[in-house]
């Protein structure tokens, strides 16, 4: 899967040009996110049925 120059441009396919690495912003959006999602939850929780 090699990488090939042509007139000082670099040509990937499709594929190669998308195999990028989730960085540590997209685990902080997902940690964040699902504690989001748990806090909703359990605050619906005890307004509905902890009364």
């Amino acid at each position: 899967m090699a990488t090939t120059r042509e007139q000082r441009q670099i040509v990937e396919t499709s594929t190669q040009a998308r195999q990028g690495e989730p960085g540590p912003s997209v685990a902080a959006l997902l940690t964040v996110s699902t504690g989001l999602a748990i806090l909703i939850l359990g605050v619906i929780w005890f307004v509905f049925f902890k009364t």
